[in-house]
């Protein structure tokens, strides 16, 4: 039986009611399902994607990366090492999964990494005799690689990451002292984007790096990044890894070297974004973990806030910012567990480790 209420008890429940949502409105938290993905929010932007590994494409995380993102990455399985450890042998299988995922559902495609000094073979640097190989060998080695992984994704590729994290760090020296650059010199970076054009003319090509925003390192790939342009290297945007964490990002560096790049007429693209809980601790890497390494309510709030500060800078900049990828899919799994500190778990990403969004993907969204 339906029980009719008098009128003014109606009214009595409506304005309860309301009152309610007035003290306590909804929160943006983990118990909130997105109808929406990133990728859809963010349609009059840029792309957002996603670096995956073969075993991301299955079950909960595979429909979890066609509801939320429109790109994917490879994290892993198309750099030199996974994809070809001897010089007669090319792993294609798990790198093909990908490309073939992005295929099927309609995802954009981005290519990492041709040349890298980390994750590569050792064979590439020796000679028969196991001595250092010479220079005009291992542009011709670099060639190689480079023409039969470009011609195989030709055409599912739109963008490479050409060469990977050539700069050092510090005020020193301006190249990292790496095997390519040790053998080769600086030409190698130039030699690398040529190799990858003639290829494939159409895919778009990136110098990647992380540490972008640091301005020491930022005024440094500004430099390099307008000398290949002055010799009329096919370079055509700046990747910017996003690797930072919560403690010492700030608006300021990330605006100045987002400023800085675009003035040299680039595309630039996010290429490894995720946000760690914890300060830059290089030394403790020798140590485990211990009782502070929580991810506490303080530590999720300014998560997020950095997060919002961080979109908010990118919305700003959608004219040369082109594509925004994130590190991993979710807290389930990040290259960040166990790295520096042993037996850590970290959570830098939107999604936590049950694939729901966390505060910072509402910030994110919440524009």
């Amino acid at each position: 039986m339906k029980i009719q209420y008098p009128f003014f008890q109606q009214v009595q429940v409506l304005f309860l009611g309301i009152h309610f949502l007035v003290l306590f409105p909804p929160l943006y938290s983990t118990a909130q399902t997105a109808t929406s993905g990133l990728k859809d929010y963010y349609r009059d932007y840029f792309p957002i994607g996603v670096s995956v590994g073969p075993r991301s494409l299955e079950g909960d995380q595979a429909a979890l990366i066609s509801a939320q993102f429109n790109s994917l990455t490879a994290e892993n399985v198309m750099k030199m090492g996974p994809i070809h450890p001897e010089e007669d042998t090319y792993l294609w299988e798990n790198a093909d999964k990908i490309a073939q995922f992005a295929s099927e559902n309609g995802l954009l495609l981005r290519g990492h990494t041709l040349c890298w000094h980390s994750q590569t073979p050792d064979w590439l640097f020796k000679d028969a005799e196991g001595q250092e190989v010479k220079k005009e060998m291992l542009l011709k080695r670099l060639e190689d690689h480079i023409t039969a992984v470009v011609s195989r994704y030709k055409g599912k590729v739109y963008a490479w990451d050409v060469v990977n994290e050539a700069i050092a760090d510090g005020e020193a020296d301006f190249y990292r002292a790496s095997p390519w650059y040790t053998i080769i010199g600086e030409a190698f970076i130039a030699k690398a984007f040529e190799f990858a054009h003639r290829i494939d003319p159409d895919a778009l090509l990136f110098y990647n790096d992380y540490n972008t925003i640091n301005p020491v390192k930022r005024d440094k790939i500004y430099e390099m990044v307008k000398r290949l342009q002055a010799e009329g290297v096919p370079i055509h945007g700046i990747g910017i890894q996003g690797h930072w964490n919560i403690h010492s990002l700030t608006e300021e560096n990330l605006r100045a070297a987002l400023a800085k790049y675009a003035s040299l007429g680039l595309k630039i693209q996010v290429t490894e974004l995720d946000l760690s809980i914890y300060k830059s601790e290089s030394g403790r890497r020798s140590k485990g973990a211990d009782e502070s390494d929580v991810f506490t309510p303080e530590l999720e709030k300014l998560q997020a806030e950095k997060y919002k500060m961080i979109f908010e800078v990118f919305r700003d900049f959608k004219d040369v910012i082109t594509s925004v990828t994130f590190w991993n899919v979710s807290d389930r799994h990040s290259w960040l567990d166990n790295f520096p500190v042993r037996g850590r778990k970290n959570y830098p990403l939107l999604f936590d480790k049950d694939l729901k969004p966390k505060k910072a993907y509402w910030e994110v969204v919440k524009f």
